[in-house]
């Protein structure tokens, strides 16, 4: 199933993804990626203060479009709006233990479904 090119976290966050699922009454949600050639993420959020209190997503693609999208929640959740905002594609990768050189563009969704969800919820609910 594997050729062994992922890491270990990799392979736990694909197998077992972590916050997936929709989120009927989400305060925002955002998207990213391109539904024609698979990779898709929406992401949904529950914010309190300005903090992630609840996040879940739903992707469409790989093992390593799951693996990075189920890493971003983890990262995201808990952290204030401009923390989360500020989380990269690069921190994403570090914290599955990298990802091949052919996927590192699987952390991109993350991190673009993140800030669209974060511009989703300053639309709704100005200062």
């Amino acid at each position: 199933m594997f050729d062994g090119t992922y890491s270990d976290t990799v392979i736990d966050h694909f197998m077992s993804p972590r916050n997936a699922g929709t989120m009927p009454d989400a305060d925002a949600e955002g998207s990213f990626g391109d539904p024609d050639c698979g990779d898709y993420l929406t992401l949904y959020l529950k914010v309190t203060n300005s903090v992630i209190r609840e996040i879940s997503f739903l992707v469409f693609g790989c093992a390593a479009a799951i693996a990075s999208s189920s890493m971003t929640t983890v990262l995201a959740k808990g952290r204030t709006l401009e923390e989360a905002e500020a989380i990269t594609e690069k921190e994403i990768a570090d914290a599955l233990g990298g990802l091949p050189e052919h996927k590192l563009h699987c952390s991109m969704l993350g991190v673009s479904a993140l800030r669209n969800a974060i511009e989703a919820y300053r639309k709704s609910h100005p200062a």
